[in-house]
């Protein structure tokens, strides 16, 4: 105990440091709060965001991704970091770094530590597969400027654990969904008749519910491995029409038309034609065994009609 005694009960709990607490961050948020004793705080660029963080619990801290000199404050004031805010998109001198990333990375390196760093990147990194199956263990074949950035990412926050002691996992995400997330089911999509490729066209795509996301993150903070890779996947095994054929039965709407690929390039956004452009399956071994998680919706159809499973008991 030493001579001071025991330290205060304040000073002994957990502070989770999220940085990009958007939907899923508050998802998070609320994972967090049952159970634990901790203390949660948030990175904002919004001033008008703190008083809401705060309702939910949460400590906001004012800074921003693009002005590292704002990112001193996160220095030592956090034992473990989920990092969820994206890369930039623009003005950027070199289109394969992610700044931002490097940015807190050098403000988490001045004092104290995190005991771990879980940072949510995007299965994109992977490339075209063609429909195959790919495990963790894949090289990363990035093949969008946004893919690069995801993996320059990577790569550093792996190198910040292993330089400092620190147990870093990177969590690779899908499609994110749930119904009550903005833009988090393809109605919307299925209600302007935007068209599909045909099925000797379609791609493979892979999908997690923002809920099974956000218990992934929080059990990822404690159980994961070091240095460690992990696929936040579901069970579905489903192209990208017969997902939307799907919703467009559950929600009693027009199936989406099929077009070949050829007359998608005239008729889809570019954005659109890039996620069309790769094909593969997500292996998700790790994050039920390493993490002992349960999915509490295992496939897109028990997601999108809210037939979650109960959920498994907190580790």
């Amino acid at each position: 105990m030493g001579l001071i005694g025991a330290l205060p009960a304040r000073f002994r709990r957990e502070r989770v440091l999220i940085v990009g607490c958007g939907d899923v961050g508050q998802r998070v948020v609320r994972e967090l709060g049952h159970g634990r004793r901790l203390q949660l705080l948030a990175l904002t660029s919004t001033p008008e965001r703190r008083p809401g963080l705060r309702q939910r619990g949460v400590r906001p801290l004012l800074g921003n991704l693009d002005d590292p000199k704002s990112l001193a404050r996160l220095a030592g004031v956090a034992t473990r970091v989920l990092h969820l805010a994206p890369p930039p998109s623009q003005d950027l001198a070199d289109w394969r770094r992610d700044l931002r990333t490097r940015a807190l990375l050098r403000a988490l390196a001045l004092r104290t530590h995190p005991a771990t760093l879980v940072y949510g990147s995007t299965s994109g990194v992977y490339g075209d597969r063609q429909g195959q199956w790919v495990g963790e263990h894949a090289i990363v074949t990035p093949q969008t400027p946004r893919a690069w950035r995801r993996v320059d990412a990577e790569q550093q926050v792996h190198w910040f654990g292993r330089r400092h002691g620190v147990r870093t996992t990177v969590l690779r995400i899908p499609g994110i969904y749930a119904p009550d997330r903005e833009g988090g089911t393809p109605r919307d999509r299925l209600l302007r008749g935007t068209p599909v490729l045909r099925p000797e066209d379609d791609v493979y795509t892979n999908h997690i519910h923002a809920d099974d996301l956000a218990r992934a993150c929080a059990r990822a903070l404690w159980m994961a491995r070091p240095q460690r890779n992990l696929h936040v996947s579901d069970d579905s095994d489903l192209r990208m029409g017969d997902y939307f054929d799907l919703a467009a039965d559950l929600y009693g709407l027009p199936r989406p038309p099929r077009i070949a690929r050829d007359a998608a390039s005239a008729e889809l956004p570019l954005m659109l034609l890039s996620f069309m452009s790769e094909s593969r399956r997500l292996r998700n071994d790790r994050i039920k065994h390493e993490l002992r998680l349960r999915l509490r919706y295992p496939t897109v159809s028990d997601g999108l009609r809210g037939l979650g499973h109960p959920p498994a008991e907190k580790p």
